[in-house]
């Protein structure tokens, strides 16, 4: 896949990337979920660029592990980023 189809895999939202909070509010995905002490739980966002990274990093570490790579699910439960 590339680029803009792993990109169009997710939902975009205005919001601060984790990373680049400097950029300020740009288009954003879930990619993880913390869940503080006694705060609830809260949404990781990211930019595109890495949104990008990410997946770079989860096909590495899957073709490491001989798994498969499914593009798409960061920040989905049970998922760690």
């Amino acid at each position: 896949m590339d680029r803009k189809q792993i990109l169009n895999l997710y939902d975009w939202d205005p919001g601060v990337c984790f990373r680049h909070p400097s950029k300020g509010v740009v288009q954003t995905a879930v990619v993880g979920v913390i869940h503080p002490r006694d705060d609830g739980e809260r949404e990781v966002r990211g930019c595109a660029d890495c949104v990008i990274n990410l997946e770079d990093i989860r096909r590495e570490q899957a073709a490491r592990a001989g798994s498969e790579y499914k593009p798409g699910q960061l920040g989905e439960p049970g998922r760690r980023s």
